[in-house]
């Protein structure tokens, strides 16, 4: 059996299942991986660089592979989207700010344009601007977003809007998702499929450090929080509205609440940050996972990682399908 939705059909996919473009654990490696075993696979274009994007285009080889870009970061750079849609991706995915500026530009290549979004607002901007289609992330997700919405209310509340304004466009479902359960939740609440970060973080293919995985493996959702500090550490100007959710740690229980004194010693602590996430010291280094940190408990293969979640999403379809009786 399989799962069939207009997201499988619109990308030719065997499983209704994205790689969110996480910066930086999703890379060449783990977006070819996602691809091979049947979903879509979304390089993480981060803040902006040309060499980070060739080297993991690179890596993901002969898949077939999207990229995700932080908007108001690439939009410093344009040139970085016409380096992406040079090597024809399988989608082009915008996120945190207004994509109406470079929807023209991808439409006009034939790409399919994804934007994420985490209110109505925003979700009809997407609409606007001709979405392929649109990622309705919840506050649960890690790293950024807004504490705006839940998944659970949010990704019906888009569904309505798309069936009412623009029923051709796509909806994926982002936050809290890290199983079968949660892509059987995403489907039956309108959604056509599920984008995935925290759980493909914690996979083999995932570019991030051995200690920053164990850590993961650790952690219950209670653990989490959303907070600013790292951005501010790092000097990157976030819009003041974005957050993102990491696990509690030292660094976070000094700085969280005292980010006026962080900010006077931003340079110092930015330092001590990229030091610590190098020798993968995680009381000082951020671990950018969400709530559904707590139903992770192993560190597969990305490719087995799918197959499973696809596995697991039609046993429990089916499963609830028996609760409803014959009349």
């Amino acid at each position: 059996m399989a799962l069939r939705t207009r997201l499988t059909e619109a990308f030719g996919l065997r499983h209704p299942i994205v790689l969110a473009p996480m910066d930086p654990a999703a890379g060449g490696a783990l977006a070819a991986a996602v691809s091979a075993a049947g979903g879509l696979g979304l390089i993480g274009g981060g803040y902006g660089e040309h060499d980070r994007l060739t080297r993991e285009f690179a890596a993901a080889g002969n898949q077939r592979v999207g990229c995700g870009f932080i908007t108001w970061s690439m939009a410093r750079d344009p040139s970085l989207l016409d380096a992406a849609l040079a090597r024809a991706p399988a989608a082009l995915m915008l996120s945190f700010a207004d994509p109406a500026p470079f929807a023209d530009r991808i439409h006009g290549a034939g790409i399919a344009l994804i934007c994420q979004v985490h209110t109505l607002a925003q979700a009809r901007r997407a609409l606007e601007v001709g979405a392929t289609a649109v990622v309705a992330q919840g506050t649960e997700a890690g790293g950024h977003g807004l504490t705006a919405r839940g998944t659970l209310a949010f990704v019906p509340a888009v569904a309505d809007l798309i069936a009412r304004e623009r029923p051709e466009t796509l909806l994926l479902a982002a936050g809290g998702i890290a199983d079968g359960r949660g892509l059987a939740a995403a489907l039956t609440l309108g959604a056509d499929g599920a984008l995935m970060g925290t759980r493909f973080w914690a996979t083999r293919e995932a570019l991030i450090h051995p200690a920053a995985k164990q850590r993961v493996l650790a952690a219950t959702g209670d653990d989490t929080v959303r907070t600013q500090v790292y951005d501010i550490a790092r000097q990157r100007p976030w819009p003041a509205a974005y957050t993102g959710r990491l696990l509690r740690n030292a660094f976070i229980e000094t700085w969280h609440g005292r980010e006026d004194d962080l900010r006077a010693h931003a340079a110092e602590r930015g330092r001590a940050v990229t030091e610590a996430d190098a020798a993968g010291d995680y009381d000082v280094a951020n671990v950018t996972v969400g709530e559904a940190v707590g139903l992770i408990d192993d560190l597969p293969e990305a490719g087995a990682l799918v197959r499973r979640i696809a596995d697991e999403a039609e046993a429990c379809l089916l499963r609830n399908a028996r609760l409803v009786a014959a009349s």
